[in-house]
């Protein structure tokens, strides 16, 4: 089970370049594409109130979008995530 859930909207640049951030430090993650899922909005509002893209959720915690998910890694957290996922 990945530890990482993000949720993304059509067209969104924050999204490609939070989801090209994931796969360039190699952690799993399950997309919500909220375009094609939209049942998901309820999950996501229930999980952080936010309605913006995208939004991150490690270990069922919000983290927030691309800037928080920048932040995350610059911690080393990414890292950690990739490890553990291996």
């Amino acid at each position: 089970m990945n530890r990482v859930t993000i949720y993304t909207t059509e067209p969104c640049g924050f999204c490609r370049v939070a989801k090209s951030l994931l796969d360039k430090r190699n952690v799993p993650y399950n997309e919500i594409n909220l375009a094609k899922d939209p049942s998901g909005r309820t999950e996501l509002v229930r999980l952080t109130g936010m309605m913006t893209f995208p939004q991150v959720v490690i270990d069922d915690t919000p983290i927030g979008g691309y800037q928080e998910l920048v932040q995350v890694d610059r911690s080393g957290r990414l890292s950690a995530l990739a490890e553990a996922a291996a």
